[in-house]
């Protein structure tokens, strides 16, 4: 080969070299990019754990109660609905200064419910008048006589249906009793566990008290007393009541 070609060849077969850098650098640039990153370090789900032994407790406590709770009541039919009101209103007023006789104070007496209604009879749904009725609350705080009192409000004040419950005017003795008992449970329950799984109980890190308290506790039935005059003394006999505390204790580890 003469040296006039050489250098022609040479120099072309740079321009192919270069042609081709420039061609796979445009391919690259317009090829989707895959950018591999390292895992983000996982959530240390222990960082803020504390080891601890985790106890229920539970407990019950009985009680005489201490209050009688009455719902007493009238009721009266007539054929409109003012004379039914007017009735019942006479009625009523009977019932309520009986129960001041019998030495109920004025806070200790109150209104459950109070109704004025049509009166239907019949498959055609008929009125034959109005019924109104009214549903008086009262509260009794001797319950070894609640019987009598009783007695004295179906008798003397005209009370045509009666409800009679037994509670407790301020549970919330009974329920700290109760709580420290459940509180004892739970530490016995943790020791027992610690024990087992051969770790030392250390304090109390939280109490939760997961009772749920309803209203005052009571039982009773309800009877209807339109029959009149008792043969013999209403007998109410008044029991114990338990008052019952759930709790939650966590202690430390040491």
């Amino acid at each position: 080969m003469s040296p006039t070609v050489r250098p022609v060849l040479f120099s072309g077969a740079i321009a192919v070299v270069c042609a081709v850098a420039v061609a796979l650098a445009v391919v690259a640039a317009n090829r989707p990019q895959l950018v591999v990153a390292s895992p983000a370090a996982l959530p240390q789900s222990t960082a803020n754990f504390t080891a601890g032994v985790f106890a229920s407790g539970d407990a019950k406590v009985s009680a005489k109660p201490d209050t009688a709770f009455f719902t007493v009541g009238v009721d009266s039919l007539k054929p409109t609905a003012a004379a039914a009101q007017g009735d019942l209103a006479t009625k009523a007023a009977r019932l309520i200064a009986r129960a001041k006789i019998l030495g109920i104070a004025d806070k200790d007496i109150s209104t459950s419910s109070y109704s004025v209604n049509p009166n239907y009879v019949g498959s055609n749904s008929t009125i034959d008048g109005y019924r109104a009725s009214e549903q008086i609350q009262l509260k009794w705080h001797n319950v070894d006589t609640a019987g009598t009192a009783v007695d004295a409000l179906v008798q003397s004040g005209g009370a045509t249906n009666v409800y009679v419950g037994f509670g407790l005017a301020n549970p919330k003795v009974a329920q700290a009793q109760a709580r420290a008992l459940a509180i004892a449970d739970a530490k016995t329950k943790a020791q027992a566990m610690a024990d087992a799984a051969g770790v030392r109980l250390g304090p109390v890190m939280r109490v939760s008290d997961v009772s749920s308290y309803g209203n005052t506790p009571m039982y009773g039935a309800a009877y209807d007393a339109r029959a009149g005059a008792l043969s013999a003394p209403t007998q109410l006999p008044v029991g114990e009541l338990d008052v019952q505390v759930t709790v939650e204790v966590d202690f430390a580890i040491i």
